[in-house]
């Protein structure tokens, strides 16, 4: 053949008859199947280490975010009742301010430094609770929700949060309960 020649070919076929023929004279693919679907092709599993695993997401099942809205409610429960390991700082800060009172000072020194100190140890941890409970359900409210209850429990522990840190701020800096004064 001349290479300034071309090679017309014409299809005298119709468009079905070609689709029929097309379907007919597949080659095989390197799988060994001749590339027409078949039941059983359908049928099977995919491979565990296939990439089509590997590409689809995996949904969340939302546990880990229900989880710590439970725990931001109960950090604000804990924020406004008080903890035993607020209860063990102010013990210890008692113990303090005895031993650096008990040779002599005013009384005044002496109810800041046995009872003061105490109420604004236990102050201080509450209100690390406080901000545990708004850290922790902030964090939840910032993720997308499957149930209405985990937003639920996420915002109770924003409140209880909240309040917390009021109350703890108001005890540490002696808005609601002023120490007791001596008569000087």
């Amino acid at each position: 053949m001349n290479p300034t020649e071309t090679k017309e070919t014409t299809d005298t076929t119709a468009p079905d008859e070609a689709a029929e023929a097309t379907d007919t004279t597949a080659e095989p693919t390197s799988d060994g199947h001749d590339g027409q679907a078949t039941d059983t092709d359908q049928a099977e599993p995919a491979e565990s280490g296939s990439d089509d695993a590997e590409e689809t997401p995996r949904a969340s099942s939302g546990l880990g975010s229900a989880a710590a809205s439970v725990v931001a409610a109960g950090l604000g429960v804990v924020a406004l009742s008080g903890s035993w390991v607020g209860r063990v700082a102010a013990e210890r800060q008692t113990l303090i301010g005895q031993i650096k009172t008990s040779q002599g000072g005013t009384p005044a020194q002496q109810i800041s430094a046995v009872y003061g100190d105490a109420w604004h140890t236990t102050a201080l941890t509450n209100g690390i609770f406080a901000l545990l409970a708004l850290i922790v359900g902030a964090a939840v409210l910032a993720l997308p929700q499957k149930a209405g209850w985990v937003r639920a429990f996420a915002v109770a522990g924003v409140v209880l949060g909240a309040l917390g840190m009021i109350v703890s701020a108001g005890m540490y800096f002696d808005l609601f309960l002023a120490l007791p004064s001596t008569g000087s």
